[in-house]
């Protein structure tokens, strides 16, 4: 293990509640809670003020509204988010080129790699600059953790939440990390800590006094060896610039049971298509198609077939995805349905349309003469739907500009209009199909910051930086 301090763990605060507050002056400070709004429903982030309620990530959305009934929910803007996480990784790798994203607010730097660190100190001057390029770059904070190893540098950040800065210096590891619960450690989910407990094992200092050999009594040889050297600040693992993608999927989760097989063939077929966009979107192709069902029970089946070459032919995977779903009982209902495909590839399989169809004969009903392909058959279409407009998204009026749904219903739809650098805006009410109101594109949370005016030296006052809607402007803070 390294002996100086070089490796970053960034993590944005609260990232998705602290966009949407940047985005809408009127919720700023106050609780907000972003996730789906349906009756399944599952927290994604919630503001700091809205944990003081008790509401977390992954709690049902039911539970929520119960402890927090006044907190704003909004529906997420993944595109939104994505947007200000590629500026915020940008950023990242001005520090190095060994950059590893963990998710759109949370990735590790090797800072010793690109130049940027090499003992404590540059560490910490390294990690300040980051802190106030962000904040200047998106009006945002983030929280670092700066150690000798990933394992470390990751606990640091969370030691510094909201919105600080932690170094753990090498040599004092060990008294860190002995009084934490074993749960701290990576690989140490809930199974192999109720595993652990019922053993008697409930800290890190515990593990470690346990003994190696124990360790491999109750948990396997490869994951027992693993946890031990952790426990004892071991950890070599390096920081991976680039993860290679195994797989591309999507997947939809519905409020009401699809209990009619048309509506389900006619959504794998929506999926199939969305999938294909996003392997199209990262140039790449896939052999093997896999088909998820969630049923009524919650019982999860998948299905999968592999091809005899890779494809991103839209009509070759909505055939494989009908094909497995023809497979799968769904009388009982469906609550979630998705569309993968792996056995990845960054090229195509030009004849496609045999693998396609398998085993099927070249004379076999629906192939025209030679293996011809047919005309692709006309889709059954839905009824059409009412208009949606999802609460916290963007929208535009043609007499009063931009603003945001606070909710809609009833054929209703309730608007606020302010902009990120606006004073909070009033309220308005409209007919769901005004025709003067439309979607619209997120605005940015701060004017672009040139280049030359970032990483030039210590981190400003807070004075002379961009403000943050809540919390304190961090030091080394800590918050649980």
């Amino acid at each position: 293990m390294r002996t100086a301090p070089t490796i970053l763990h960034l993590d944005m605060d609260a990232f998705f509640a602290s966009a949407e507050q940047g985005s809408k002056p009127s919720l700023r400070g106050k609780a907000v809670v972003v996730g789906g709004l349906g009756p399944r429903g599952v927290v994604a982030t919630a503001s700091y003020e809205a944990r003081v309620f008790g509401v977390h990530s992954a709690m049902p959305m039911a539970q929520a509204r119960r402890l927090a009934p006044n907190a704003a929910y909004l529906v997420p803007r993944f595109a939104f988010y994505r947007s200000i996480s590629e500026r915020v990784m940008g950023l990242l790798r001005t520090l190095s080129p060994l950059v590893e994203p963990l998710s759109l607010d949370e990735a590790f730097v090797d800072l010793e790699a690109g130049g940027a660190a090499w003992d404590a100190e540059s560490a910490r001057l390294a990690g300040t600059r980051l802190r106030a390029d962000i904040r200047a770059v998106t009006g945002l904070t983030g929280s670092v953790g700066l150690a000798a190893s990933k394992m470390l540098a990751k606990i640091g950040s969370e030691r510094a939440k909201p919105d600080g800065l932690v170094l753990i210096e090498p040599g004092t590891e060990r008294a860190l990390l002995g009084p934490l619960s074993v749960r701290t450690l990576p690989g140490v989910g809930p199974a192999t800590g109720d595993h652990l407990r019922r053993a008697g094992i409930h800290t890190v200092e515990e593990i470690a006094e346990a003994g190696e050999d124990e360790l491999v009594r109750l948990l396997g040889k490869a994951h027992g060896h693993a946890l031990y050297a952790m426990a004892l600040a071991h950890d070599e693992r390096p920081v991976v610039a680039e993860r290679e993608a195994k797989s591309v999927s999507v997947e939809d989760t519905y409020d009401v049971d699809i209990h009619d097989r048309v509506r389900v063939a006619l959504e794998v077929q929506r999926l199939a298509d969305r999938c294909v966009g996003r392997l199209r979107g990262a140039g790449l192709s896939g052999r093997t198609i896999v088909l998820k069902v969630r049923r009524y029970d919650f019982s999860t089946l998948t299905r999968s077939e592999t091809l005899r070459g890779p494809t991103d032919d839209p009509a070759v995977i909505r055939e494989a995805a009908a094909r497995l779903l023809d497979s799968v009982d769904t009388t009982g209902g469906v609550r979630l349905l998705g569309v993968g495909v792996s056995g990845l590839a960054d090229y195509t399989q030009e004849d496609l349309f045999a693998q396609a169809a398998g085993a099927q004969a070249e004379g076999a009903e629906g192939r025209g003469p030679a293996g011809e392909r047919p005309e692709e058959p006309v889709e059954q279409q839905p009824a059409p739907a009412e208009r949606r407009l999802p609460a916290g998204h963007d929208v535009r009026h043609a007499e009063y500009g931009h603003g945001w749904v606070q909710g809609s219903g009833l054929g209703r739809v309730t608007v606020r209009f302010e902009t990120p650098g606006s004073a909070p805006g009033r309220v308005r009410t409209f007919p769901l199909d005004d025709p003067d109101l439309e979607p619209a594109e997120p605005l940015p949370l701060v004017p672009e910051v040139p280049p030359a005016q970032l990483s030039s030296g210590p981190e400003p006052e807070p004075a002379s930086l961009p403000k943050r809607w809540s919390g304190t402007a961090g030091g080394a803070t800590s918050r649980p």
